[in-house]
């Protein structure tokens, strides 16, 4: 029986991310997210025995701001579904199964919406990678973190950092 998952199979799963930290502005709030992210596997040509790309055809993840730091909502979501595959499934051992999942998140948007202001709509600076080590996949309520904090600029502001998402400890799947 193969390890890996088949190619072309899509495969949604569940995401819960409580005691987010999160800098918006200079405002510090921590938040909960909940939400899902769905891949999609396609065939490494890099190593096609041991592991498989992941190409991000769904994530969403909302999170409401206190009352006490302005209230509003948070969105981290998918922007470009068309992006190349850039995450990795690979597995680390056989028996038994180890695997290091890692997604990459630089196409996804953080929309911040405050009462009475237009929705602040931002893209990641740089890398923004989230990493699990499982012992399956999908995942079963495994954790994922960022590899590092995750700054948000607005786009036509690209020097001046809007938000920044400092964890995302995220259980995945089995939710």
């Amino acid at each position: 029986m193969p390890l890996l998952p088949p190619i072309g199979l899509e495969i949604p799963c569940s995401s819960l991310a409580i005691n987010t930290p999160v800098q918006i502005g200079t405002a510090k709030v921590t938040v909960d997210f909940r939400g899902g992210i769905k891949h999609r596997v396609d065939a490494n040509p890099n190593d096609p025995a041991n592991s498989v790309r992941l190409r991000l055809v769904g994530f969403k993840s909302t999170a409401e701001i206190p009352a006490d730091a302005g209230g509003g909502t948070l969105t981290f979501e998918q922007g470009d579904v068309d992006a190349d595959p850039k995450g990795i499934l690979r597995l680390t051992q056989a028996n038994p199964p180890k695997f290091e999942c890692s997604m990459d998140l630089r196409t996804c948007t953080l929309t911040v919406e405050r009462p009475g202001e237009e929705p602040l709509v931002l893209t990641p600076k740089g890398e923004a990678v989230l990493v699990g080590k499982v012992s399956q996949y999908p995942p079963k309520g495994d954790l994922f973190q960022l590899q590092a904090p995750v700054e948000f600029v607005d786009p036509e502001k690209p020097d001046d950092i809007a938000a920044v998402l400092q964890k995302f400890p995220a259980k995945v799947g089995g939710l």
